[in-house]
């Protein structure tokens, strides 16, 4: 295997990993390097990008994220420019408000003087249901009331033999 492929399929695989673990920074770092190895032009070098779009958007540089969308809607390989149209179609959406109710604020650890809040969604608090619990040896709890199923059923069987009986 070259050594350049080998090169770009390591930092490639690395900045993938970064990725899948939030760290973006690292992340754009490692995947620009993956891209400067390969021809921007390849299904690898479309690929690689489309990955560069996610980490932007991870470290909120949403325009960058668009730049190399609308690139890449020209790339040759028809899966890449298809899957970066439909990113882009989700980078340009309008950006809904959500309520501040629905938001947690989180100090981050880049500084302990001057902590900046970072909002996560959160889900609305609810009370757990509660079940209640049958006692398998206390039949008293149970419902034994007949809801007529078992004759319900019964004579429908009966009509249904009846009218085969009859047309044969």
């Amino acid at each position: 295997m070259d050594s350049k492929l080998e090169q770009f399929q390591l930092k490639y695989q690395q900045g993938q990993a970064l990725l899948d673990r939030g760290q973006y920074r690292s992340s754009v770092k490692t995947l620009e390097e993956a891209k400067s190895l390969v021809n921007p032009s390849s299904k690898l070098g479309g690929e690689v990008q489309l990955s560069l779009v996610t980490a932007y958007q991870g470290i909120n540089k949403l325009d960058d994220a668009i730049a190399i969308c609308e690139e890449l809607t020209r790339h040759p390989n028809l899966a890449i420019r298809q899957q970066s149209q439909r990113i882009l179609y989700i980078l340009k959406a309008p950006q809904l408000k959500r309520p501040e109710a629905w938001m947690t604020k989180i100090p981050t650890t880049n500084s302990e003087d001057n902590p900046t809040p970072r909002y996560i969604q959160a889900k609305p608090a609810t009370k757990p249901i509660e079940k209640p619990s049958l006692n398998l040896e206390d039949i008293s709890q149970m419902d034994t009331k007949d809801n007529g199923f078992i004759g319900l059923a019964l004579g429908l069987f009966i009509v249904v033999i009846g009218a085969l009986i009859w047309l044969s």
